[in-house]
């Protein structure tokens, strides 16, 4: 069996949905083990959630976010839920809850309490907006979090409507966010035995993601508004349409605009005194747009995408998620797996990104069913 980089840590996770559940999935990934307490009466709202199969189990929206893992469930609002949860906490590297800020100090489950039980170990707190400060009572969803941090603001086509990301940016975000704050204090810990309390919230998180954004913002004073897939600060470099499809196009520099222009045929754009250097294709971008749009509709999207990788001009298709998900560079890096489950049979999941070469990410176990490992966890009194 290969050795995997957090081989040893134990986590606790009372998370719930997406954030926390994200990040304690990727500690399992890389070999924490990782144990998932659950509320009694049904666990993680996710497994009654979309898409259930009609065999009775918990729905997709929960597998994608739980493999890896163990499960039991325990009652925190009851004296017994309470000590065996201490019993768990006495062993463990790291906890990590998404309650609401003041829910797990009613619990008498909060950071002050549990390190006197274990000063070593690591609290981490995922929530909409953090611990302290005027939005900090305020519930957290992904969609609140964009709307509130300005990514909708600059999501979408100019002139229409705000739109959110196509993808939860601001859920994950903290959850990635959040796991490289508890590998640190993991690092911190290793060294000096010291435990720490941590927190990353969903609304700072879709913040320190705009980057470009706040740039913008401070370096012309003016507020950044959407631009479709266009760049904030170069072009060529967003989607276009082609004869038959979409591609994107990534000519950002001057070296690469020179090799787009040949690519497409017409090198007289390179000097075109509209497109010749950066700030000018900027101020003209609609126009820059159009004029390349004409030229790509005489081909299909493979066909310029063949062409312009060849002429050393970044290039791809847009594709959907059933040519992603089948797509052989895709399937060549590992990044759909299935997992046997003891009631789906099969059950695909999402390959983990990064590759250890001396101890690589596996997929262990299936998602587990509600409260599935009680007794291996407690033993016999359970």
């Amino acid at each position: 069996m290969e050795r995997q980089a957090l081989a040893g840590m134990r986590v606790i996770d009372l998370t719930q949905v997406m954030a926390g559940p994200f990040c304690t999935m990727l500690l399992a990934d890389i070999g924490a083990d990782v144990i998932k307490v659950e509320p009694p009466g049904g666990g993680d709202q996710t497994r009654h959630s979309w898409g259930r199969s009609g065999k009775g189990t918990d729905g997709p929206a929960f597998f994608a976010l739980n493999r890896n893992k163990r499960s039991v469930v325990l009652d925190l609002r009851s004296d017994d839920g309470r000590k065996d949860f201490r019993t768990l906490v006495k062993d463990a590297d790291v906890v990590i809850e998404n309650f609401r800020p003041g829910v797990a100090a009613r619990l008498g489950i909060d950071y002050e309490t549990l390190k006197e039980i274990n000063p070593g170990l690591i609290y981490a707190s995922i929530s909409g907006f953090g611990q302290s400060g005027p939005y900090s009572a305020r519930p957290g969803y992904d969609l609140i979090a964009q709307g509130m941090s300005g990514v909708m603001s600059v999501t979408g086509q100019p002139g229409e409507a705000p739109a959110k990301a196509g993808v939860p940016v601001a859920d994950l975000g903290s959850g990635l966010f959040c796991l490289y704050g508890i590998l640190a204090a993991y690092v911190h810990k290793l060294k000096t035995g010291e435990g720490q309390q941590l927190e990353a919230s969903l609304f700072e998180s879709a913040v320190a993601l705009s980057v470009w954004e706040a740039t913008e913002y401070w370096a012309s004073g003016e507020v950044p508004a959407r631009t479709g897939s266009a760049h904030r600060m170069s072009a060529p470099y967003q989607a276009f349409k082609t004869g038959d499809g979409w591609m994107t196009i990534g000519a950002n520099n001057q070296r690469l605009w020179g090799f787009l222009c040949e690519s497409l045929g017409h090198p007289e754009l390179a000097d075109d005194e509209r497109f010749a250097t950066n700030p000018q294709r900027m101020h003209n971008r609609d126009l820059l747009a159009k004029t390349i749009e004409e030229i790509l509709a005489h081909h299909g999207t493979d066909y310029w995408v063949e062409r312009l990788l060849a002429g050393g001009v970044p290039a791809g298709p847009i594709l959907n998620y059933d040519q992603v998900l089948n797509d052989p560079h895709v399937i060549d890096r590992n990044m759909v797996q299935t997992i046997p489950h003891p009631v789906e049979g099969e059950v695909k999941t999402l390959g983990f990104p990064v590759k250890f070469y001396g101890t690589p990410a596996r997929t262990r176990l299936h998602p587990p069913l509600i409260g599935e490992h009680q007794h291996q966890v407690f033993g016999d009194g359970k």
